[in-house]
């Protein structure tokens, strides 16, 4: 039986939401499965995906099962496939390195990470989980603003001959650097900062794309987001924002003919509301002139439970490295990274991406 295996560091909202889905279409059928942009593709099923090993810093976590761990504080999203079967892999202990911001500290433990008092494991520790494991891809759960600790689970994958889904805004696949190096080791790698399947990302660019097939000049747009989850609670602290602030804006200023820079362009987390939990309340704006220079403006406001929505498009992420790592194919898969991501390698419009993504899992073309 054909299955690809994973590991995954921060099992918070994210992963919860993953591990659900995984089991979620395990139970159903192709034809009734609701929220897949692919339920085959290349041959692989969201049921062929196995966890095999997990790192977390928090103490109500680690030790616990996976299947278990995903469900404990100051996680929050939608349970939407209760009664989840033990994964039979224990969370161990992470690298804490930068991954907790330090005003987190200050905040009541239902909300914030709890750090274990575990000894932290050494890149040649990671290393050996994933070997013994038989671990093919590696998924990059950590905070938004985990430099240090991104580029530490990125060194233990390059060493392990492990593929990468670098879900969040530290520039490891778009930094040529980085990727000539997964490259070089033979390894496919997919990032990065993941777009959620129908999110405030996607609906800005495509809100942007309309306008400027449309003939619409963009004179400025915005997109402010509240949620209610760690993450948020995270990027209050600004300093943490700077590489999520440009992976956002970029992927909406890179479907506008002109560049919006300065006053023009403002994208981004702006607010914890704890109330909200995992629901993320976007609401975006674009102001521009049509025919005769008439001044015209667009609002919208988008509500939609935020972990899940990344799941469906991660699923497709890690079956298109897998397809890769049998085809011999190494370094950035720019395709699914563009249809995928929010900053990859080369950018794409939506319709551009996702016809090159058709064509790499159909094998016609190599990324």
């Amino acid at each position: 039986m054909k299955e690809i295996k994973i590991a995954i560091v921060g099992i918070g909202n994210c992963a919860s939401a993953l591990l659900q889905g995984i089991e979620f279409y395990r139970q159903g059928k192709s034809e009734e499965a609701i929220g897949l942009m692919h339920w085959d593709l290349g041959g692989y099923s969201p049921a062929d995906i196995r966890v095999v090993a997990a790192w977390d810093i928090d103490r109500r976590k680690v030790g616990k099962d996976v299947h278990e761990a995903m469900h404990c504080l100051p996680n929050c999203t939608k349970i939407f496939c209760p009664n989840m079967p033990p994964a039979g892999v224990s969370v161990r202990m992470g690298r804490l390195l930068d991954g907790m911001a330090e005003h987190m500290r200050a905040y009541d433990e239902r909300y914030t990470f709890a750090p274990a008092d575990a000894a932290q494991p050494d890149k040649a520790e990671v290393v050996r989980v994933l070997r013994e494991t038989g671990a093919e891809i590696l998924l990059n759960y950590l905070p938004v603003g985990s430099e240090q600790a991104t580029r530490f689970y990125a060194e233990c994958a390059l060493e392990a001959g492990v593929s990468l889904v670098n879900n969040i805004p530290v520039f490891i696949v778009s930094n040529p650097e980085w990727a000539a190096r997964f490259e070089q080791a033979g390894i496919p790698v997919i990032g990065d900062d993941i777009k959620s399947q129908l999110g405030a990302t996607i609906v800005h660019r495509t809100l942007t794309r309309l306008f400027r097939n449309r003939g619409v000049k963009i004179d400025s747009t915005y997109q402010l987001n509240f949620g209610g989850n760690t993450d948020f609670l995270n990027m209050l602290d600004r300093q943490r924002l700077q590489s999520k602030k440009i992976s956002k804006t970029e992927a909406v200023t890179s479907q506008t003919e002109q560049h919006l820079t300065g006053d023009h362009v403002h994208i981004g987390p702006s607010d914890w509301v704890p109330s909200q939990k995992d629901n993320k309340v976007a609401y975006i704006r674009l102001e521009g002139r049509l025919f005769g220079d008439v001044p015209m403006s667009l609002e919208c406001r988008l509500s939609v439970e935020d972990s899940p929505n990344s799941a469906g498009v991660v699923i497709d992420a890690i079956r298109c490295l897998k397809l890769a790592r049998e085809r011999g194919v190494a370094g950035a898969l720019t395709s699914p990274s563009a249809y995928f991501m929010k900053h990859p390698p080369v950018q794409y419009t939506d319709d551009e991406a996702c016809r090159l993504t058709e064509e790499f899992i159909r094998g016609e073309c190599e990324r």
